[in-house]
């Protein structure tokens, strides 16, 4: 049995021979041939080349063709800040100062669709039969966001049937999108949310629940199975996410997974997941990763579930270890032998902390993954930003904390942070996976200045 019949079983709700394996590697594959993020994004020839090499070296049973949330936001209007290790991020939002609804739905021959189509129907004419290819759309809402900027998150409170109307206009342009990528023959469409994390089930419920059935019912008309990609501490929407009909929850690092199986269990669908990203792909060595590999499959078994990282793989993470993860994925037991005596290195790192009980100023940190790539985190802190717009930069301090980095992973541990992003105002955590509105925000910040 090939990877892509093994996804296929999955999808169908039976037990497989093995976890399936797919790594979502966007930007990492540019590594392979020795290019940039900014390369393999906007040249589709370099994308092929990346895509096939990395089809052959990590041995996915499912792999996506491209991982960029930006694609529709670039066409609707958004400029975009391009870098060398990660995608771009949004710039500005068109939809920033107006509640208008935009009429336009993206056609196949604008922007870099038609490059992403022709790498699609490549992919599929040479890996096709033995690969099962994803197609990701950005999802609904964070398509909204990055139009309407975090303003969206008070156009809850202040105008729900504005907010209600561009979910509406969000969901028919990931529909018009997720048409043209089966049209191109994947396999699965994924929707990819990041913000679904930053609201609550009611929230969720009120502004989302009825476009994501549509979107869903939608894909499954046409005969493709669909995953909703989640990212953050999404666990207190899970259930609703799960109501709205995806074929599969695709969840990262900060949800307790084994849990969270119940919920697809109980629905008849898939989980998807989900290997720290930083801590063990990005920062450990190929044995961490093999380890956590194994010990993941060890608790999720055979059926209702398939092995990947928590969202896309960043830039720096070393070939060799999503090489290993392949390997432990096809020999599970010969490299299970292979790690038997292997202990994972501890490292102490001293940390220095601000001296928070005698600032002259109020200091917001930004406890991320990686705000240029991480789109929670990326409005997480504009939303800190924000604060000194109102407040000045000699009353406001934010910093942000990437967990790219050993020392910012011990300063977590030390302010008591499990899930990101988070923010802490001079020392103390009041915000964890929940972006706060402007209002409240504002209003926090005013009582310390």
């Amino acid at each position: 049995m090939n990877g892509k019949e093994l996804i296929i079983k999955a999808f169908q709700g039976k037990a497989t021979e093995r976890a399936p394996w797919v790594p979502y590697t966007g930007v990492q594959i540019a590594n392979l041939k020795g290019y940039d993020a900014q390369e393999v994004l906007q040249d589709g020839e370099k994308l092929l080349e990346c895509l096939l090499e990395s089809n052959k070296q990590y041995t996915p049973d499912g792999q996506p063709v491209v991982f960029d949330l930006q694609i529709e936001a670039e066409i609707l209007g958004c400029d975009l800040l391009w870098a060398k290790d990660s995608p771009p991020t949004v710039r500005n939002h068109p939809l920033a100062d107006t509640k208008e609804i935009p009429g336009k739905i993206p056609s196949k021959s604008e922007g870099r669709i038609p490059m992403v189509l022709d790498v699609m129907n490549k992919m599929k004419a040479a890996v096709g039969d033995t690969t099962a290819l994803y197609g990701l759309v950005c999802g609904p809402f964070t398509l909204a966001s990055h139009l309407r900027s975090t303003n969206i998150f008070m156009d809850m409170y202040d105008d729900e049937e504005y907010v209600k109307k561009l979910m509406a206009y969000a969901t028919d342009v990931s529909i018009a999108v997720a048409d043209y990528y089966i049209e191109a023959g994947m396999d699965i469409i994924g929707s990819v949310d990041p913000l679904v994390s930053q609201i609550s089930p009611d929230m969720f419920t009120q502004f989302m629940a009825t476009d994501y059935k549509r979107f869903f019912d939608h894909v499954r008309s046409k005969g493709v199975y669909s995953s909703f990609f989640v990212c953050g501490d999404a666990t207190k929407n899970l259930e609703a996410m799960a109501l709205t009909g995806p074929d599969c929850l695709s969840i990262d690092e900060n949800i307790d997974i084994v849990e969270a199986k119940k919920v697809t269990e109980a629905h008849n669908i898939l989980i998807s997941g989900n290997m720290q990203l930083t801590v063990v792909m990005l920062l450990g060595n190929q044995k961490d990763c093999q380890k956590a590999a194994i010990d993941l499959m060890d608790k999720m078994g055979t059926k209702g579930f398939i092995l990947a990282p928590g969202c896309d793989i960043p830039f720096g993470v070393p070939v060799e270890n999503i090489v290993g993860v392949g390997q432990a994925v096809q020999n599970i037991e010969a490299t299970r032998t292979f790690l038997s005596s292997y202990v994972k290195e501890v490292v102490d790192i001293d940390v220095e902390m601000p001296d928070y009980e005698n600032l002259d100023y109020v200091l917001i940190e930004v406890l991320t993954i990686d705000s240029a790539t991480c789109a929670a985190c990326g409005y997480m802190k504009a939303a800190a930003d924000d604060m000194i717009g109102i407040f000045g930069d000699k009353k406001v301090k934010v910093i942000e904390r990437k967990i790219l980095e050993p020392e910012n992973i011990a300063r977590l541990g030390i302010l008591g942070v499990a899930n990101l992003p988070s923010m802490a105002v001079n020392g103390k955590v009041t915000h964890v996976s929940l972006i706060p509105n402007r209002a409240e925000l504002e209003k926090e910040i005013a009582s310390l200045v």
